[in-house]
């Protein structure tokens, strides 16, 4: 029986395996490191341990000071979660030496299909189908180009011993091919400390299709369904469902019994997931197993009603699986998305600071929430910024997606830039409707759909402009004190002899809108800009606004703060500007041609010199921050004027790294500071 179990994790995911814990009985120790210190999952465990300073390496990867952690606390266990150390056969041998129980597989069977050379070799093996490529020892470049040449292109370069999408790059050409080795290895030494590739032939437009696979000590293994994962952003999964919509009944019988296959031909014990490529003639493919709990784990328990991190502690303490394969059955449709601090209109650039505001929709029906923060706690810069993770269940498709829309539009974060947004918008596209998108849909439309704007409908303004006039004669009684109940405090609008009228400014994307309304709220007229909107009711229904007009009624959840209004209803979420006549105008102080660091971080290559010319779009610097590669480019055609840090250099946010003179301009510039175009080489899975 495992009576006291060490989290090696941080975060939504060490939450998580709290609750479960709770249930259970069972005492947790959970771990920090100096920047966690007040952590909400360190708030959440009977006890919690300090294990070092923020940088994972120094904490949340060092081994010693987590078995020390361990038995300083007297715990007889330990859960890795997934990230960090989850998929370490080295940590699992060492934890399992300690003479503790290691929630997970075996390191042997780890081993096996950890690494993504062997897992293949073993899959076919196992007569499981792989996408031809390129496995071998020989890791020398000049085989690896050969390889290339013999599979053709476009194709993908992998580290053995990766995931998530790190350490992974398409390459679409020949003359691309060695830049994007060099960074591969780069990125596979950073993540796992093995810069060991992999080719694979690239399959084109396929889905992304994955199968949970659990297993106990006695070598029985079921499956507990697929789950789709094709909507991903380089590689990095951002919103996932069980069941995968519209398989074949037949190609989801042969996905589960070939991860059921390979499973036993590895030994594996506990949970895992066995992942696939599906091409468009329903072709399917291996490419990777990940030996641990998936972030996207959640829509499988939400199928089939079991608790998968439950069935992880049983199976941990030798007890066989709960159920057999019989008993085991869909119950509906799940649907997750992950919602990040980070901003769309910048690449998807991680963001940080204090979450001031966050209301996420606990106790909606059908919505579950997995988050590791609370109003007030920061997002920083040295780990993932995920804030949580929103999960919709409804009895078919249809309906999961109605109430993540719902859920996705009550929900409210301030602080940090986020994709609350984006994934709003998301979720009203037909391509995701209709589930007719491939891995790549997303790198083709994420920029269209992240420089969208949602403009506000008649309704919108309308209760826009109400709620403001109501906010204005709130604060105007405040501010009166005894004599609020003067007429000339209560009179809003007063006209003599004419209905009340109230002009309320309001901006959207940047453009200024003046709102009138006319008449009392059950007969309002409505003007935008001096044209007639029509006539409108409006009246406050518990925490919505009503607005009735033409014959049809709707009901909208709003915000109202000082400078602006945020109004959502049925998915769509609209926020309008309140322009504030005394704040300070947006125009930066500096140089044009100051190019700054957008976030703390390491610079890992400077490929310019002083003196260089450079063209629009040419790599300028690489910055590696929150575990991943930023490239930093070129905003237009210019002369390298000077550089200002060296390779190796810790970098605040607005450290200027190098300044960008034209062609033919002056030595220094002293412009305002140039927003060099981000790309993020590669993401957290």
């Amino acid at each position: 029986m495992i009576r006291k179990l060490l989290i090696a994790n941080r975060g939504e995911i060490a939450c998580r395996i709290v609750r479960t814990c709770r249930k259970l009985g069972i005492r947790t120790v959970a771990v920090f490191s100096e920047a966690d210190r007040g952590a909400l999952h360190v708030r959440m465990a009977d006890e919690a341990v300090a294990i070092g300073p923020p940088a994972p390496a120094e904490s949340y990867l060092a081994i010693p000071k987590l078995l020390d952690a361990a038995r300083r606390s007297g715990a007889d266990a330990i859960h890795p979660g997934y990230g960090f150390l989850a998929e370490s056969a080295a940590f699992a041998r060492a934890v399992r030496d300690a003479g503790l129980v290691f929630v997970g597989p075996s390191p042997e069977a780890m081993e096996k299909l950890g690494a993504k050379d062997r897992a293949k070799a073993l899959a076919e093996a196992a007569g499981v189908p792989v996408v031809p490529g390129y496995r071998g020892a020989d890791q020398n470049d000049a085989r690896l180009l050969a390889e290339a040449r013999r599979i053709g292109f476009p194709l993908l370069l992998k580290a053995v011993a990766g995931g998530g999408g790190r350490g992974m790059r398409r390459v679409d050409r020949l003359e691309d091919f060695e830049s994007a080795l060099a960074a591969c290895r780069r990125e596979a030494a950073a993540a796992f400390g093995d810069d060991r590739l992999l080719l694979e032939r690239l399959v084109e437009r396929p889905r992304h299709v994955e199968v949970q696979v659990v297993a106990d000590r006695a070598g029985r293994v079921v499956h507990l369904f697929e789950r789709e994962c094709t909507l991903q952003r380089r590689h990095q999964k951002l919103l996932e469902e069980a069941p995968a919509p519209g398989l074949p009944e037949t190609l989801r019988r042969a996905l589960g019994e070939a991860a059921v296959r390979l499973a036993r031909a590895a030994g594996y014990e506990n949970a895992g997931t066995i992942e696939f490529l599906v091409d468009p003639e329903g072709r399917f493919y291996f490419i990777e197993a990940n030996t641990r709990l998936q972030v996207e784990h959640p829509v499988t328990e939400e199928i089939t009603g079991f608790d998968l991190v439950e069935w992880q502690l049983r199976i941990a303490e030798g007890r066989p699986l709960p159920v057999g394969a019989e008993d085991i059955a869909v119950r509906g449709h799940a649907i997750e998305v992950r919602l990040y601090a980070e901003d769309p209109a910048k690449g998807f650039l991680p963001s940080s600071g204090r979450l001031a505001r966050l209301v996420l929709p606990f106790g909606a029906e059908g919505v579950r929430i997995e988050t590791g923060v609370a109003e007030g706690d920061v997002v920083g810069t040295f780990y993932d910024p995920m804030i949580a993770k929103v999960i919709a269940r409804g009895h078919d498709r249809e309906s999961a997606l109605a109430r993540l829309r719902e859920a996705l539009a009550v929900t409210e974060v301030e602080g940090p830039v986020t994709n609350l947004a984006f994934l709003a918008r998301l979720l009203r596209e037909p391509a995701i409707r209709e589930a007719a998108i491939d891995t790549e849909w997303l790198d083709r439309e994420g920029p269209r759909l992240a420089a969208a704007v949602d403009e506000p409908e008649p309704i919108e303004l309308v209760a826009a402009a109400f709620l403001c006039a109501r906010a204005e004669r709130a604060r105007a009684e405040a501010a009166a004190g005894p004599w609020k109940t003067s007429p000339w405090i209560g009179l809003e609008g007063f006209r003599p002899g004419r209905p009340p009228s109230r002009s309320v400014h309001l901006e959207v994307d940047g453009r200024a809108r003046v709102v009138r309304l006319d008449g009392p709220p059950h007969a309002l007229e409505a003007f935008v800009d001096g044209e007639r909107l029509g006539e409108f009711a409006v009246a406050i229904e518990d925490d919505r606004i009503a607005v009735e007009s033409g014959g049809r009624r709707f009901r909208l959840h709003a915000l109202v703060f000082p400078e602006r209004v945020i109004l959502a209803r049925e998915g769509r979420r609209v926020v309008l500007r309140r322009p504030q006549p005394w704040a300070p105008g947006s125009e930066e102080i500096g140089g044009e041609g100051l190019i700054a660091s957008p976030m703390p971080g390491r610079i890992v290559r400077l490929p310019v010199e002083p003196g260089a010319r450079v063209v629009k779009g040419q790599l300028l610097a690489v910055l590696e921050a929150m575990k991943m590669e930023h490239r930093l480019t070129a905003p237009r055609d210019g002369r390298v004027a000077a550089v200002h840090v060296a390779e190796g250099e810790q970098v605040e946010e607005g450290t200027i790294l190098l300044d960008l003179a034209p062609p033919d301009g002056p030595e220094s510039l002293g412009e305002r500071p140039a927003r060099a175009p981000i790309e993020r080489s590669e993401a957290q899975g």
